[in-house]
């Protein structure tokens, strides 16, 4: 069966005066109709580029797309035309952006821009589409829908404008949705509100959801699979609870450790030693190499591919990394 996603091999770089900045470097992977995989990974790990590439938003300098292919319902959208992949966003594919003050247009009234995607892929009439607006409003639960529609973005609060965020995602119900940090500088009652949301209208709408954040702690009761990204990469993908359970990388412990526990009270927070690598600059052999307490010398020199992770656990588990049977039973 044809995989609602597939991504293979992208890869993406920024030419810039300081030279090539190798922003992904090989990146795979997919997701399937009704279900959600999570991109974990530190700020400047690749996951929102990756993001604009399948997207087809990354289309001009300096950012450029320079291998792999994006399958999406089996048709690679980096040989498709510009109007075929103008005609799939929206209607087929959307993208729910980090920053909803700044997706947004701050003169157009939340109706109005809602509006226009019935009118534009729809070509309902200006009156139809505002009711089909105020009708998505109330359905991702804006109180008084049909009074707000008028209102400005910045009439709004961070959670509810994410709401319109999300509306406007599901305009056109489209296949699959990329989360891009929904829950940003939201407060933890609002998050959950959110992610509640999101994972509702995936179920009723049969939806694939890409969900990308640096939250572990966001993802646990909402994803299917996760894949973790670092300097670029995927350094490891797993089911949610085999990957909480057992990491199967240096990296991916490092993250978990690095939540805050309630039976850790009253001690030092964990935190991964060092800063993750420039895109300029990325570290012969294993780019976690100098951050990792396991590395050795063929850590230094040769960078590891994906491994299928086996050893009795589930299947469909990978791990970029020399040692991944002793982090496994670490």
């Amino acid at each position: 069966m044809t995989r609602l996603l597939d991504v293979r091999d992208l890869r993406v770089e920024f030419r810039t005066r300081d030279g090539v900045a190798e922003a992904v470097g090989g990146v795979s992977y997919g997701v399937d109709a009704g279900q959600t995989l999570a991109v974990l990974g530190e700020s400047g790990s690749g996951k929102s580029v990756t993001a604009h590439a399948v997207m087809g938003i990354l289309d001009s300098p300096p950012g450029f797309v320079t291998g792999g292919q994006v399958l999406f319902q089996g048709r690679d959208l980096l040989t498709a035309g510009r109007e075929e992949r103008r005609r799939a966003r929206g209607a087929k594919m959307a993208m729910i952006f980090q920053d909803a003050l700044s997706a947004l247009n701050p003169v157009i009234p939340v109706g109005a821009q809602l509006g226009e995607m019935y009118e534009v892929h729809r070509g309902m009439s200006r009156k139809d589409a505002r009711r089909r607006a105020v009708e998505l409003m109330d359905r991702v639960r804006i109180p008084a829908a049909a009074q707000r529609a008028g209102d400005y973005p910045h009439q709004f609060s961070g959670g509810m404008r994410q709401r319109i965020m999300i509306a406007m995602a599901m305009a056109l119900e489209p296949a699959l949705i990329i989360a891009d940090e929904p829950t940003t500088a939201l407060d933890v009652t609002v998050q959950a509100q959110v992610m509640d949301l999101l994972g509702e209208l995936r179920r009723e709408y049969n939806m694939g959801l890409i969900l990308i954040t640096h939250d572990l702690g966001v993802v646990a009761d909402v994803a299917d699979t996760i894949a973790v990204m670092y300097a670029g990469r995927i350094v490891e993908t797993a089911p949610v609870h085999e990957l909480y359970k057992r990491p199967a990388h240096p990296y991916t412990r490092g993250l978990l450790d690095s939540i805050p526990r309630v039976d850790h009270r009253g001690k030092e927070l964990y935190a991964i030693k060092g800063l993750p690598p420039s895109p300029y600059a990325i570290p012969p052999g294993c780019p976690f190499n100098p951050r990792c307490p396991r590395a050795r010398d063929i850590c230094r020199t040769e960078r590891p591919p994906l491994h299928e992770v086996t050893d009795g656990i589930a299947t469909g588990r990978t791990s970029a990394c020399h040692f991944w049977k002793e982090e496994l039973h670490g």
